[in-house]
């Protein structure tokens, strides 16, 4: 029905009869000219229509915003002085000879150029127009060219496309199951996948040896900016590898996309390890952006007469770390007791802090309402954190938990609101992790899943299972993590020792992964890999502030559909089908809700 698109239309065109189709944009009616603003995809082009011709004209008089229309016309130069040299398509015009309707357009619920005006909601729940925005076609353009850019890189790698069940059974993984009830096997239920993870690894076992899938997961959790409770993953699994080799081939490829897409040229990578990135960072994906770190004094406030510093500092699961931020004095009251309550969103009880106005009058030149419980202290204070003239000290004292997630999080919360950063982008590995994770009560649980192969061997795991590391490997890009992996347990008797720290016994490890227990035994080669999060590369490399604007159709912060009205409720019959009976009350609830 057309000839070319909007946005390609140019100088070259000139005195060439094209056709394009489209959404009125802009309409302006000029003395008697019609001017039409036409968008679709590609971008913004202007239509020249003049009385001479009559039904085109007609057409174009009727048309309003977001009608479409299908347009031909001879392509011209702009008269000179309305030419717009910033617009792909603003040296030329086209003069209609032709205009058809072919549809007409109800008065959108908000317009296109004036979509900051209304809530998020409101896009969300006419997500379709909100998608013939510029910028959003723009972010869902980059997110298809970096999907192809990842299979091309894979394909030529040697790597298969292979796609694995989405209707499985549940199994632990970290996260909620969304479960599908089965008709056929009544009060049985299926489970949507967390993740591919065990499939891929049966994939290893069958010697499909390089594996990849661009997939969809699910997962039944609290939601924020960058989690959905569907995402897509690019999952890469390879077999006979080390942890090196993954980390290799999955940098190198982040890379290649970087400076396909964006122009971009990465650095290498450097490589942190678990222990250090949270002493130093308080957080195992840093933003290393950010010229700012925590400083372990410990042992200073270990001897000084002020508790809030000295218990933490004294208990073996306590920390007291200092946050020295430079020019920070010049911050105000009123801006502190704002960070304050930040880091309560953490579990901090408070925020001590020291401005330091001139170092060389001793206590004197500093300020801050706990100084003069650590006049011993303070001078090796400064000196550890390296203090000078204009700076502030901030403090966490609690479990070392808080303090690295509240602190942590401060450092970040600095960085964006005080513009500290030092580049665009940077990239880092995190490895080292630890193999478990203890709750309040001491129970262990895996820190990234229970198929995450261990650095030592079953015997000294077993001996000492808390202070294990395990082959476990994080890509991380200006605080965010891109991506984990790890090498996977490839031998039985290592799995069901893993199983036995956790508290999964025999029993319940046949009934959750006998499947896998079982491919274990048959020659299960060495092998690991690494899994994106499709959605959060794609936000950080357009720029955007949550994975919601990078998704065609997302969900909201509840995890519904406004557009659909998903979650809904089903069909008496449908229920029956399934052998499923409401609780009349728990209907009457959810309905309140």
């Amino acid at each position: 029905m057309r000839s070319h698109y909007c946005g390609q239309l140019n100088e070259t065109l000139v005195d060439q009869t094209v056709t394009v189709c489209g959404w009125v944009h802009r309409r302006r009616d000029h003395g008697g000219v019609i001017f039409l603003d036409m968008r679709d995809r590609e971008g913004i082009a202007q239509f020249v229509v003049d009385p001479d011709t009559a039904e085109a004209f007609a057409n174009a008089d009727r048309a309003r915003g977001e009608y479409v229309l299908r347009i031909t016309g001879r392509v011209r130069l702009r008269p000179e002085g309305t030419q717009n040299p910033n617009m792909p398509t603003g040296m030329i015009e086209v003069l209609a000879k032709d205009v058809e309707v072919l549809n007409t357009a109800a008065t959108p619920p908000f317009q296109l150029d004036e979509h900051g005006k209304v809530g998020e909601e409101v896009r969300l729940k006419h997500r379709y127009i909100d998608l013939r925005r510029p910028d959003m076609i723009e972010k869902l353009r980059l997110r298809s060219r970096i999907s192809h850019n990842v299979r091309a890189f894979l394909e030529n790698q040697g790597f298969l496309d292979i796609e694995t069940p989405v209707l499985t059974r549940a199994t632990p993984e970290g996260a909620r199951d969304y479960l599908v009830p089965s008709r056929t096997h009544a009060g049985n239920f299926f489970a949507l996948p967390q993740s591919p993870q065990l499939f891929k690894q049966l994939l290893m076992v069958a010697g499909f040896d390089r594996y990849y899938q661009i997939a969809k997961c699910f997962r039944d959790e609290d939601l924020r900016a960058d989690r959905q409770p569907e995402f897509t993953q690019i999952d890469i699994e390879a077999s006979f590898v080390e942890e090196n080799d993954i980390m290799a081939i999955t940098e190198l490829m982040i890379r290649q996309l970087f400076k396909d897409v964006l122009e971009v040229e990465l650095p290498v990578f450097p490589q942190m390890t678990w222990h250090d990135a949270m002493q130093r960072y308080g957080s195992d994906k840093p933003d290393l952006r950010i010229p700012l770190e925590l400083t372990d004094v410990d042992d200073l406030m270990q001897q000084v007469d002020f508790k809030v510093f000295s218990g933490p500092a004294s208990a073996e699961d306590g920390r007291v770390a200092a946050l020295k931020v430079p020019g920070g004095a010049t911050l105000s009251r009123k801006e502190i007791d704002e960070y304050t309550k930040f880091v309560g969103i953490y579990g901090a009880k408070g925020l001590a802090w020291i401005k330091v106005n001139e170092r060389a009058k001793g206590l004197e030149g500093l300020q801050s309402p706990i100084v003069k419980f650590m006049e011993d202290v303070v001078e090796e204070l400064l000196d550890r954190v390296d203090a000078k003239d204009g700076d502030i000290i901030f403090f966490g004292a609690d479990k070392a938990r808080i303090v690295n997630e509240a602190i942590g999080a401060l450092r970040v919360k600095l960085g964006a609101d005080l513009n500290l950063y030092t580049q665009a982008w940077s990239p880092l590995w995190v490895i080292d992790f630890p193999m478990f994770e203890a709750d309040d009560n001491g129970r262990l649980s895996p820190l990234h899943h229970p198929f995450t192969a261990p650095a030592c061997s079953p015997e000294e795991l077993k001996a000492n299972p808390a202070g294990a590391l395990s082959r476990a490997y994080d890509m991380v890009l200006n605080g965010t993590e891109l991506g984990g992996g790890s090498i996977r347990i490839h031998d039985q008797a290592m799995q069901s020792s893993v199983f036995d720290i956790l508290g999964i016994g025999e029993e319940e490890a046949r009934e959750k992964f006998g499947f896998l227990l079982d491919a274990l035994q048959y020659g299960a080669p060495p092998h690991g890999g690494l899994a994106f999060g499709l959605d959060r590369l794609v936000m950080l490399m357009v720029g955007a502030n949550t994975i919601r604007e990078v998704i065609a159709f997302p969900k909201t912060q509840s995890a519904a559909c406004l557009m659909t009205d998903a979650p809904g409720e089903v069909s008496p019959e449908q229920l029956k089908d399934l052998n499923i009976r409401l609780r009349q009350k728990a209907k009457a609830e959810t309905a309140g809700e």
